[in-house]
C-alpha cells in the first residue's frame, strides 16, 4: 500500500513558501502522493471550514509539477460541476504532461450550496452534471478531435492535444460515501476515495456495498484509496469515537495495517482536523508526517530512489 499527504492549501499558514515546504517534505520523507483540495468561491459556508487564503488547485498542481520530481500529484477532490469539462480535461492533461505522467484526478460533486449559487451551477443537478462531465473528460483525454452532445455540455470538433502521458488516461478517483458516489466510482472511476472514514464502516458497510454495486453493474471493483485523518494523541481514543488515523501511534498503526489488509492501494493522510488555528502550526503537522513515515509506514527506502 502506498501513502500520500493532503496538502493544506488554505487558511492562515497557506503561502507559496509553506506550499513549497509541504511538497519538499513529502518527497524527502518518501511519500508517494501529494494531493490538494478545491474551492473557487470562498462563500460563507466554505469560509467556516476552509478559510482564505485558498490556493486554487489547478494552478497549484501546475506549479507542483515543477517543484516536485517523484511524487504523484492530484486533487482531493476537484468539485467537477464548478468548471467546464473542457477546462478540467485541458488542465489535467497539461499537468500530466508537465509532471511527466504523475497526475491523478480526484473528483467529487460538492456540498457548499452558497458556492454553487455564486457560480451559477444548479446544486440539485450536481450529480448528473458530474456523471456527464466525466464522460466528456475521458473523450477529450483519449481523442485529439472530440465532439460531444450532452444535456449539460455540447461542443463540436474540439482539438484536445496535448493528450495526457498516462495511458489510457490519468487515474480518476471518485470521492463520497453515498451509493451514488460508489456507483460513479464503479462506472467512471479507477478508484473509490472516501474521506475520514471509520474503519468499521469502511470494512463492514462501505466495501461490501461497493462490491454489490460493481457486481450489479457488471464491472470490476475500483481500487480502494481512502483519505484518513492524521491526528496523533498521547492517550488512546475511544474506538467508538474516533475515525481511522486518530489516536496513539499504536492505534494508527493498527488502522494502517487494517487498511492494507483490506487491499487499499493508497492511503492519503490529512493533518487537518477542523481546527483553523491549529493550521498555523505547520511544524506540528510535519512532525506527525515524519513519525508516520518512520515508525508506521516505513518509507525510509523510498527516499533513496
Amino acid at each position: 500500500m502506498k501513502a500520500g499527504v493532503n496538502l493544506i492549501n488554505f487558511g492562515p499558514s497557506a503561502s507559496p513558501d509553506s506550499l513549497r515546504s509541504w511538497a519538499k517534505l513529502t518527497e524527502a520523507l518518501g511519500y508517494h502522493l501529494l494531493m490538494t483540495s478545491d474551492h473557487v468561491a470562498t462563500t460563507r459556508d466554505v469560509q467556516t471550514r476552509y478559510p482564505a487564503p485558498f490556493y486554487e488547485p489547478l494552478t497549484t498542481l501546475g506549479w507542483l509539477a515543477g517543484v516536485t520530481e517523484r511524487v504523484m500529484i492530484g486533487s482531493t477532490v476537484i468539485i467537477l460541476p464548478y468548471r467546464s469539462p473542457l477546462e478540467i480535461a485541458r488542465a489535467f492533461a497539461n499537468i500530466d504532461q508537465l509532471s511527466g505522467g504523475r497526475c491523478i484526478l480526484g473528483i467529487g460533486v460538492g456540498w457548499a450550496r452558497e458556492e454553487f449559487d455564486v457560480l451559477g451551477v444548479p446544486f440539485n443537478k450536481r450529480g448528473a452534471i458530474t456523471d456527464e462531465y466525466l464522460l466528456a473528460i475521458k473523450a477529450l483525454w483519449t481523442n485529439e478531435t472530440v465532439s460531444f452532445d450532452g444535456k449539460f455540455v455540447q461542443f463540436q470538433e474540439v482539438q484536445s492535444a496535448p493528450l495526457p502521458i498516462q495511458n489510457p488516461h490519468p487515474p480518476i478517483w471518485v470521492g463520497g460515501p453515498s451509493d451514488a458516489a460508489m456507483r460513479r466510482a464503479v462506472r467512471h472511476g479507477d478508484a473509490w476515495h472516501p474521506v475520514r472514514v471509520k474503519l468499521s464502516w469502511f470494512r463492514d458497510t462501505g466495501i461490501p456495498r461497493l462490491k454489490e454495486i460493481a457486481e450489479a453493474e457488471g464491472k470490476p471493483m475500483p481500487a480502494l484509496c481512502p483519505r484518513i485523518r492524521l491526528r496523533v494523541t498521547e492517550a488512546p481514543m475511544p474506538e467508538d469515537e474516533r475515525v481511522a488515523g486518530e489516536g496513539t501511534i499504536d492505534q494508527i498503526h493498527g488502522d494502517v495495517a487494517a487498511l492494507e489488509a483490506l487491499g487499499c492501494a493508497y492511503v492519503l493522510l490529512d493533518t487537518y482536523y477542523d481546527d483553523i488555528e491549529a493550521t498555523r502550526n505547520t511544524e506540528a503537522a510535519w512532525r506527525m508526517l515524519a513519525v508516520m513515515a518512520e515508525q508506521v509506514l516505513d518509507l525510509s527506502h523510498e527516499t533513496t530512489r
